[in-house]
């Protein structure tokens, strides 16, 4: 963490899992994130910086009136 800014260069990889069919033109509005889709549910799996970030994710997520099924933070492959 940087202490004059509070902020950390370091990103996490996480995986979201909602209800619905998204396809991969969701892609750049959920920051660039991968988008698969497997038995009615949506998987987006990418990089994210900060917590800031991911609340805005959420926030999509919400807008778009989607059912929240996971969020994970996962290990790299």
């Amino acid at each position: 963490m940087n202490k004059e800014t509070g902020t950390t260069t370091e990103s996490f990889l996480y995986e979201i899992n909602v209800q619905g069919e998204l396809d991969e033109s969701w892609s750049d509005w959920f920051n660039g994130m991968a988008i698969s889709y497997t038995n009615g549910i949506t998987t987006m799996r990418g990089e994210i910086k900060d917590q800031s970030i991911l609340r805005g994710m959420l926030s999509k997520v919400w807008d778009l009136n989607l059912t929240l099924i996971s969020i994970n933070q996962v290990d790299r492959e």
